[in-house]
């Protein structure tokens, strides 16, 4: 059985607010840490067909629990070995969505803002989620009219050294051309503030910026808007990606 969202009032659908309203922690640099997010989701197993590159993904749909408000994660700028992408955030409208929301957010970086309701249909996105990343490249590069992004899988239950630091070239490189990643993770980790995400049913988040030479990325979560944005270690992430896969140009 497939468990609904975890709240029983109504949500508003797209709501979008700027980042001068969004709290600000100075040990992040301006970005938004609120308290720990600790939120299961549940897992469904499902087929996928791979993409033309011919990368199998995991069969694995993952979603998080729908978010009651959004807000704008952050405003483009670059400097020394790192680089912030303005992302016109949007939370996603329900439990489900996170691979349509993530893929929205990350293509709102080009100035893009496409319904995530159509996206969903591309992606064959159903209330057991969204399969794989190999759903997602084929709509990243349908909306920004290039055959720029490409599937990347992490197979094993932990990233390697080799993988980890694929992880962080590909990122520095397509953050540098003016795109963002979309990321397929399960599991629990720690931002570099202390705080907890957990999502042990799977979910998809945008990558849409990266510091000290992508050591650290910072994400754009579409689940909860209260912590629509946090860093993490390259490290890190790529043990949350790891059975899972990425987009990336």
């Amino acid at each position: 059985m497939i468990a609904g969202p975890t709240q029983t009032s109504p949500l508003p659908r797209h709501h979008r607010t700027p980042l001068s309203r969004v709290p600000r922690n100075p040990r992040t640099k301006g970005f938004i840490m609120a308290t720990t997010l600790l939120r299961k989701t549940v897992l469904t197993a499902a087929g996928f067909a791979a993409t033309a590159a011919g990368i199998a993904g995991p069969a694995i749909a993952a979603h998080a629990a729908p978010a009651e408000k959004t807000t704008q994660v952050s405003t483009d700028r670059k400097g020394h070995g790192e680089r912030e992408l303005k992302v016109d955030y949007e939370a996603q409208p329900n439990f489900y969505y996170c691979g349509p929301a993530a893929t929205r957010n990350a293509l709102s970086v080009l100035g893009k803002n496409i319904d995530v309701d159509a996206m969903a249909k591309e992606m064959g996105t159903t209330e057991n989620g969204t399969n794989s990343i190999n759903d997602i490249t084929p709509v990243l590069n349908k909306e920004t009219g290039t055959k720029a992004y490409r599937s990347v899988e992490i197979k094993d239950s932990k990233a390697d050294d080799k993988q980890t630091e694929r992880l962080r070239t590909d990122i520095v490189r397509t953050i540098d051309d003016g795109r963002a990643v979309v990321a397929n993770i399960a599991g629990t980790t720690t931002d570099t503030d202390g705080t907890t995400h957990s999502f042990e049913g799977g979910h998809y988040i945008s990558v849409v910026g990266y510091q000290d030479n992508g050591k650290t990325v910072t994400i754009a979560d579409s689940a909860n808007p209260d912590t629509a944005s946090y860093r993490i270690s390259v490290d890190n992430l790529a043990d949350w990606i790891a059975t899972r896969g990425y987009s990336a140009s």
